[in-house]
């Protein structure tokens, strides 16, 4: 499921080469993208054509993702100019790549919320990347997949809409797994410079969608969930 060596370059990322994997610091070792692309080989509705705008979109969102989550050194991001980077979460402040690194980076940014912390199934402020990425992996073992659904215009002001999916096949946050698919649809602008790197992220999304479908299990005890969460393949996923 995932290697300690450098794995083959990946179908729908870049820059996951043997040789651009040597020279990379990776936060949870060297991210193992097989088991995600074979479950969205499976469950995506859309098959765009190679080279195509949406093909293209789609790797890019992708990358992204990709050293957003694993890679800890701003300097190896090819995907974005870090210097610019602004990313956007439902109309709310802007954040440099600083600014998302003390939220502790990966899901963090992403699940900002002003609920009341009681009200929270899931509390950013709480979590560093390694818990985040941690709950997350164990949650979805077969990874979230990522797919993009309709282009609307492109660069240098990208807009799409995407699906994120995943099956809560492992705990969330104290509730058993359910087994069951759980999906995410919401909106987002990237903006790219003249070397196709993003300078600018604005997503818009439903949380709810995400958290309501995970917090539906039994209540478990501490130790059950604890288990699943140490698996060190695992993080090494998605």
């Amino acid at each position: 499921m995932a290697s300690s060596s450098a794995p083959e370059q990946d179908k729908y990322r870049h820059y996951l080469s043997e040789e651009e994997v040597k020279n990379t610091k990776w936060r949870f070792g060297v991210p193992d993208y097989s088991v995600v692309n074979k479950l969205f080989d499976e469950g995506r509705t859309k098959i765009w054509p190679a080279g195509s705008l949406e093909d293209k979109v789609q790797r890019l969102v992708k990358t992204w993702e990709m050293e957003f989550f694993h890679k800890p050194n701003f300097d190896d991001f090819k995907t974005i100019d870090p210097k610019k980077f602004t990313f956007v979460l439902n109309g709310r402040k802007g954040l440099n790549l600083e600014e998302i690194g003390k939220l502790g980076g990966g899901y963090n940014p992403l699940l900002q919320t002003s609920l009341p912390e009681k009200f929270r199934g899931y509390n950013p402020d709480g979590e560093t990347a390694e818990s985040s990425h941690r709950t997350f992996t164990t949650t979805f073992p077969r990874g979230f997949a990522l797919e993009i659904l309709h282009v609307y215009s492109g660069p240098p002001v990208i807009v799409y809409k995407f699906r994120h999916w995943g099956y809560m096949e492992g705990p969330f946050k104290g509730h058993a797994p359910t087994g069951e698919r759980v999906e995410l649809y919401g909106m987002a602008i990237f903006e790219v410079d003249e070397e196709m790197r993003v300078v600018k992220v604005e997503f818009f999304f439903d949380p709810g969608q995400l958290l309501g479908g995970l917090l539906k299990g039994a209540s478990l005890d501490g130790s059950a969930e604890e288990a699943a969460s140490n698996c060190p393949v695992l993080r090494k996923t998605g």
